[in-house]
C-alpha cells in the first residue's frame, strides 16, 4: 500500500528516539513501535481520522524521512517538525548546575515533543494515576487493542490506532474493570471525553489555559495536567508535582539529598519557564534513581 512521503531537515541536531520517547507507553504500546531499521512507527487518531506515520533519520544527518498512511496521513506529515521538537525554544535556559550542564551536553539532540493532540495523550496519563507504570501500561494495551482500529498501511503487526473520544466514552464499566481500571480513573476518562472539544481548543490557546480546563475536570489534578501538557503542548515548564519518585530524583541530582515536592519546586525556581526541561534532563542524565521508601503495591482491581 503506497503512502504519502515527506522529508524535513532539522535546523539542529536531533535525537529522534529520546525526543519522541515520552509518547510511548511502554515497550508493548500498540500505538508505538520501533522496527528493525530503528525507525519509529506511530498509530495516531488525528482530527482527520486514523493515520500511521513512520519516521526515520537519514544516516549521519538531521533529515527526517516521513511516510504516512490513512485519512490522517497529511495531518501527520504536516506535524513532523512539531513532533520532532522544532518549536522547542530553550532560550533563557542556562544549565548552571554541573549535572544539568553535563546532561545538556550529552543530549544535544533531545527536544521537547509536541503531539498536538490532548485527549489521546490525556487518557494514558489518567490511567497512570496512583498505580505502577507496569499496571497502567497493561491497561492501556488491553483497552487500545480491544477498542481501537487497525493501523492503516504496512504498519508492524498488531499496531492499533487508539480510540477517539466518543469511543472511549462508550466503553462500559465492566470493560474498564476487566482492564484493571477502577471507577475513579475510568470516570475521569469519561469526563475528559465529554469535554474533548474544549480540551483540543487549548492547542491554540496555550498551556496555561489547558491547565485551567484540565484541572476543572473531576479526577484531573496537577500531576495529570502536567504530564499531559508536556506531551500535547510541548510545555517546557509543566513540572510534575505529586510524583512518588521525581522529587527524590531531582533532590539527589541537585543537592545530594532527597526532597519533597516543596523542596523540588524551590530547587527548580531558578529555572522557571524550563522546569520540565530540567527534570527531563535529570532523567536523561543516567544518574541512578533513588528507590527509598515503600514499594507501590500492584493492585488488581479486576478481583474487587
Amino acid at each position: 500500500m503506497s503512502g504519502a512521503e515527506r522529508e524535513w531537515r532539522s535546523s539542529r541536531p536531533l535525537d529522534l528516539h529520546r525526543t519522541l520517547g515520552p509518547l510511548r507507553r511502554g515497550a508493548g504500546d500498540p500505538a508505538y513501535r520501533v522496527d528493525a531499521d530503528n525507525a519509529i512507527w506511530r498509530a495516531v487518531r488525528t482530527p482527520e481520522g486514523p493515520g500511521t506515520i513512520r519516521l526515520a533519520l537519514r544516516r549521519g544527518t538531521s533529515t527526517v524521512v516521513g511516510s504516512a498512511w490513512g485519512p490522517g496521513a497529511e495531518w501527520l506529515l504536516d506535524r513532523i517538525p512539531r513532533m520532532c521538537g522544532e518549536d522547542d525554544d530553550a532560550a533563557g535556559f542556562v544549565p548552571v548546575h554541573p549535572v544539568l550542564r553535563d546532561a545538556a551536553a550529552r543530549n544535544p539532540g533531545w527536544r521537547i515533543t509536541r503531539s498536538d493532540l490532548v485527549v489521546e495523550v490525556l487518557v494514558p496519563c489518567i490511567l497512570e494515576q496512583k498505580v505502577t507504570g507496569r499496571q497502567a501500561r497493561a491497561s492501556w494495551r488491553e483497552l487500545v487493542r480491544r477498542f481501537g482500529d487497525p493501523a492503516p498501511g504496512p504498519a508492524p503487526a498488531g499496531m492499533t490506532v487508539p480510540p477517539d473520544a466518543a469511543t472511549w466514552a462508550r466503553i462500559p464499566s465492566w470493560e474498564w474493570h476487566r482492564a484493571g481500571v477502577e471507577p475513579a480513573r475510568s470516570k475521569a476518562v469519561l469526563a475528559a471525553c465529554r469535554y474533548a472539544g474544549r480540551l483540543e481548543e487549548t492547542l491554540t490557546l496555550g498551556s496555561a489555559v489547558a491547565d485551567q480546563r484540565l484541572r476543572a475536570l473531576p479526577g484531573i489534578g496537577v500531576w495529570t495536567s502536567a504530564e499531559c501538557r508536556q506531551r500535547s503542548h510541548g510545555d517546557p515548564d509543566a513540572v510534575t508535582i505529586g510524583d512518588f519518585h521525581l522529587p527524590h530524583i531531582v533532590g539527589v541530582a541537585l543537592t545530594g539529598r532527597r526532597v519533597d515536592d516543596a523542596g523540588m519546586l524551590e530547587l527548580l525556581e531558578p529555572y522557571a519557564g524550563h522546569r520540565y526541561r530540567v527534570t527531563r534532563l535529570i532523567e536523561l542524565s543516567g544518574l541512578p534513581n533513588p528507590r527509598y521508601g515503600p514499594r507501590l503495591t500492584i493492585q488488581d482491581h479486576r478481583h474487587h
